[in-house]
């Protein structure tokens, strides 16, 4: 053991497979709560919000997929501009999206689509506004179990390609680059927020960086976006998401990275 780094950098061997795998804990799950086999939805989102499921079920839009099996989540099917889509409201933060991740793929999802709440760091405008994620800072620890130490994960190359020209049309603007992703939203000091803007970087959320390190990993399709929400609760009246709490927007933008990604055979 090398006493000199932190435990979470210690006794990693990436190449190992895990011993604890979804589809083990997917079955027992079925066994214990009698849910049977079936299909979920090739193209899933992650709202960690809530926001989006909450619309939905309002409207009568959402229906409980009844063959989803984990312990934590529903998931919900619904269709949107003739796609079919499954979502998960409330997985918040890198470890519980990282795990829910690993239980859609292995129950048949194909695209991962996670759209996140988040705070303003370099003020491109006035909140709101989205960030299609190229890379995020690795400030949480799920990422370190996945991949080996850096600054930053990656979307997909390929996958960013074919999301160059895909909102055009939407509204609420959507700018490209940069995220922090950390474990501990309220600890975000005057030090942490000049370093990052120091960087580049556009916001900070919860999810990202986990959610690609897990993509590169696994070699799955993960789109991540930050919904720049807020300045961190510095000015009166943040939090402004926009129509139906920004829901509305939201889905206009999962529609448009979905019909990109089916152009392209990429699920």
């Amino acid at each position: 053991m090398n006493s000199s780094q932190p435990p979470i950098l210690r006794d990693k061997r990436y190449d190992l497979e895990s011993l604890f795998v979804p589809e083990n804990m997917l079955r027992e799950a079925r066994r214990q709560k009698k849910i049977p086999e079936g299909e979920i939805p090739q193209i899933c989102i992650l709202d960690p919000d809530g926001d989006i499921v909450s619309n939905l079920l309002l409207i009568g839009r959402a229906e409980a997929n009844p063959c989803w099996a984990c312990y934590h989540t529903q998931l919900y099917n619904f269709q949107y501009e003739e796609i079919e889509f499954g979502v998960i409201g409330c997985a918040v933060g890198a470890s519980f999206a990282v795990l829910i991740a690993e239980e859609l793929f292995a129950s048949g999802c194909r695209l991962l689509i996670s759209v996140t709440s988040s705070g303003m760091i370099q003020p491109k405008q006035s909140p709101p506004f989205f960030v299609l994620i190229e890379k995020a800072f690795r400030d949480e620890g799920t990422s370190y179990h996945y991949l080996p130490p850096s600054e930053y994960a990656h979307i997909h190359h390929e996958l960013l390609g074919k999301l160059d020209k895909a909102f055009p049309e939407l509204i609420v603007p959507v700018y490209r680059g940069a995220t922090w992703t950390t474990d501990a939203p309220f600890r975000e000091t005057s030090t942490a927020i000049e370093q990052a803007k120091s960087q580049g970087i556009l916001a900070v959320e919860m999810e990202a960086s986990a959610l690609y390190a897990f993509a590169q990993a696994s070699n799955n399709a993960v789109v991540c976006f930050a919904h720049v929400t807020n300045q961190m609760g510095r000015l009166e009246g943040d939090f402004e998401k926009g129509i139906e709490n920004g829901s509305r927007d939201a889905l206009k933008l999962i529609a448009a990275t979905a019909r990109s990604c089916l152009s392209m055979n990429e699920c």
